[in-house]
């Protein structure tokens, strides 16, 4: 048994996110969001092959400004996955708008398009694609964006997820629909503890977008406000961290497909746990998600063996915040079945075979 207790995720930083926050703390800065923050937008925007980037406080206002600044408004329904963390729904609740909620593909666990047609309403205006784990739906995005096409809809993707993922054709995950979120929080690929940034190839949504994270101004630096605006920016030490993260990336993504693969080949006996597929040509899994059998006594086995999981998410339906009925029987599997294994990039290759041995043993 290991000394250390296996989280089941956590960041990874290390001397180089150390010496650029020192060394910008000798510049006697602002702290504010300035030179250091552009540089790690254009980062962002050229490792997804975006035209724009614009990064603010955190992955759900990321989503919530995406939609506003698509016109979305209160009232409005917005079709969105129901296996998704909590933040989705809530960014849209925020100014008033209507999750509608449905059901999953059972092999990528995204939007059921089938369920989706089946919502649809004249009130409906967004779909928001969750990329779950760096997974596209097997239907195909361009499927998605016929749908939306026909019916007026904007799709608004959330890659929170995905940094990192590809679909087919060598698009970036959330550069392919209207506007793209993604998520810079602790258990991300990179983080810089908190953090979301939006991509667009639209100069017009661009601006619009900047002017929402920034009360509304004109431009920088003067009190005159032509629109409603907020505060949503970021900072100088979260894009110190960002710039050194994302130089990190490539090794990261390599790194991830590469502990897939070993637990893979670890556990490919077992009946009693189902890991999710993944084309490691275009995903890079970002947590090592499973199907398995007793799984409150699996969790509590491994605690006891020094190794951490996590849950994993409820359907959104069922969350007391919610609690609406569905029929989602996919959702309602992961709802009994679901967790995650440890999936810290950091994980050595003998941790990964101390887990699967464990897990092997439990069974």
């Amino acid at each position: 048994m290991p000394k250390e207790f296996i989280m089941q995720m956590r960041p990874l930083f290390g001397k180089e996110e150390k010496k650029a926050l020192s060394d910008y703390m000798e510049e006697d800065g602002f702290l504010t969001e300035y030179k250091r923050t552009e540089i790690f937008e254009s980062m962002i925007a050229k490792f997804t092959s975006s035209k724009h980037c614009i990064v603010v406080n955190n992955g759900t206002i990321s989503l919530t400004l995406s939609a506003l600044a698509l016109g979305l408004k209160a009232n409005d329904e917005i079709i969105i996955p129901n296996f998704t963390m909590v933040a989705t729904p809530n960014s849209i609740q925020m100014f008033g708008a209507k999750p509608v909620f449905v059901d999953v593909e059972r092999e990528t666990l995204c939007l059921d398009l089938e369920k989706a047609k089946k919502v649809l309403t004249n009130k409906t205006r967004a779909i928001i694609l969750v990329s779950a784990n760096g997974r596209y739906p097997e239907y195909g995005i361009d499927n998605l964006l016929k749908f939306a096409d026909e019916n007026n809809l904007f799709i608004i993707e959330d890659a929170a997820q995905s940094l990192g993922s590809y679909y087919p054709d060598g698009r970036h995950i959330g550069t392919v629909g209207d506007i793209g979120s993604f998520s810079f929080s602790a258990p991300k690929i990179i983080s810089t503890g908190q953090g979301g940034a939006i991509v667009t190839n639209s100069d017009k949504l661009s601006k619009k977008l900047r002017k929402l994270k920034d009360f509304g101004r004109t431009s920088g630096g003067n009190d005159i406000h032509d629109e409603i605006g907020y505060n949503f920016k970021f900072t100088e030490l979260q894009a110190c961290i960002g710039i050194e993260q994302m130089k990190k990336l490539p090794k990261r993504m390599e790194r991830k497909k590469e502990i897939w693969k070993i637990y893979k080949e670890e556990l490919k006996t077992l009946k009693q746990l189902q890991l999710f597929d993944h084309n490691l040509k275009h995903t890079t899994p970002w947590f090592i998600d499973s199907l398995v059998e007793n799984r409150e006594e699996l969790i509590q086995y491994l605690k006891l063996n020094n190794i951490g999981t996590r849950v994993m998410y409820p359907p959104l339906n069922k969350q007391k915040a919610y609690n609406i009925d569905l029929d989602a029987p996919v959702c309602d599997e992961v709802d009994r079945k679901g967790l995650w294994l440890p999936s810290s990039v950091q994980l050595t290759n003998e941790e990964i075979f101390y887990i699967s041995d464990t897990i092997k043993a439990f069974y």
